[in-house]
């Protein structure tokens, strides 16, 4: 036989990608995770069967987004060695980048092209899965598991889009001890390569009830961060929290990072909201008037859609952003900065110790 080399061809050039021909392509897409996978493919079944309009609509939605995943593999590995314009890159020389360039402004042009790609990547598929949990919620009780599970995939890929600023406003922490900042380093770089974070994975539920459990509350905004609020939302949490809620609430910061997650407004607005009730001697008042009293509109009462969750975070960390920057006088982090930099000091203390055990 001729062992001459041939020019390697996609085979998919070949194939007529009629919907039903497709169906298969997208049991093995790379842009979702296996369990992500697991039920897109019980979704597809169901309109495969009774709704081929939507069945077709999905499926390319997957294709898509499956080849964006493609086009994102094909960049280099930020784990792995490579040869850029001249320069060599390596895991540690990315690590040493993202600790030294500490700009007070936005640092998008800073970030790896496959970083900002896969980004990109990451909100599509969140607002796809979203779109799934929906059109599950619609096909009545059986249902129902089906969409709240994809609620909660939605829900993870907007953590791990939350993890990235998270990891980067701890990596410009200057009063973190290098090895930390160089640990939150590394997980941002695994955070980019693969868009799947095992420590947002895990601190993402619990975050999850406490804004859950913040909406069943019935806020006093007067007193403020009452005990009893607080006490009702811990007794929904693991230990962990509890262990977090233990030990840190007494530093001024993450009681105030508290506050401004629990009742959806600033550290600035909760002060100027207490002066004008106490002022009026109003012992409380609910979400619905805190607008009203403050005289300009406050959407303190942000629904369960993770959109919300996302954009109240936002505010929050722009917020701790400027006080760091100008020096001001409130929380200089989110209560989801705090709370991961709590894990990660936790981490730590229980390897020593085990280390310490064994020796």
């Amino acid at each position: 036989m001729d062992t001459q080399e041939f020019e390697q061809v996609d085979i998919n050039s070949f194939l007529d990608h009629t919907a039903e021909d497709q169906h298969s392509a997208a049991d093995s897409n790379g842009a979702f995770t296996d369990r992500q996978n697991e039920l897109i493919n019980q979704l597809l079944d169901y309109t495969k069967e009774h709704d081929k309009e939507h069945y077709e609509t999905f499926v390319n939605r997957i294709m898509d987004l499956n080849s964006i995943d493609f086009s994102v593999s094909k960049f280099p590995s930020l784990l792995e060695r490579s040869e850029l314009s001249g320069s060599t890159r390596t895991r540690t020389t990315l690590i040493e980048s993202l600790i030294k360039h500490q700009d007070a402004g936005d640092r998008t042009l800073r970030l790896p092209s496959k970083a900002v790609l896969g980004k990109s990547l990451l909100i599509a598929k969140a607002h796809t899965l979203s779109n799934f949990a929906k059109y599950a919620g619609h096909l009545g009780k059986d249902y129902e598991k089906l969409s709240k599970a994809f609620d909660t995939e939605t829900i993870l890929s907007m953590f791990s889009l939350l993890a990235e600023d998270v990891y980067l406003n701890l990596i410009s922490d200057t009063s973190q001890p290098m090895e930390f900042r160089r640990e939150w380093a590394l997980s941002l770089l695994l955070l980019w390569e693969h868009w799947n974070d095992e420590t947002s994975e895990n601190v993402a539920p619990i975050l999850q009830s406490v804004w859950t459990a913040r909406r069943k509350l019935a806020p006093a905004f007067g007193t403020m961060m009452g005990t009893s609020e607080l006490l009702l939302i811990s007794m929904q949490m693991d230990d962990q929290w509890i262990s977090f809620i233990k030990h840190k609430m007494g530093d001024d910061g993450v009681s105030q990072a508290m506050e401004e997650f629990l009742f959806g407004i600033s550290t600035e607005q909760i002060q100027t909201l207490r002066t004008i009730l106490k002022t009026k001697g109003i012992p409380a008042i609910g979400r619905d008037e805190v607008s009203k009293f403050l005289g300009e509109h406050v959407k303190a009462d942000a629904g369960l859609d993770y959109r919300d969750f996302y954009s109240m975070y936002t505010i929050r960390r722009d917020n701790a952003r400027s006080r760091a920057r100008l020096k001001l006088e409130g929380p200089r982090k989110t209560l989801e900065d705090y709370f991961i930099q709590f894990v990660t000091e936790e981490n730590k203390e229980k390897q020593n110790n085990d280390t310490f055990a064994k020796s």
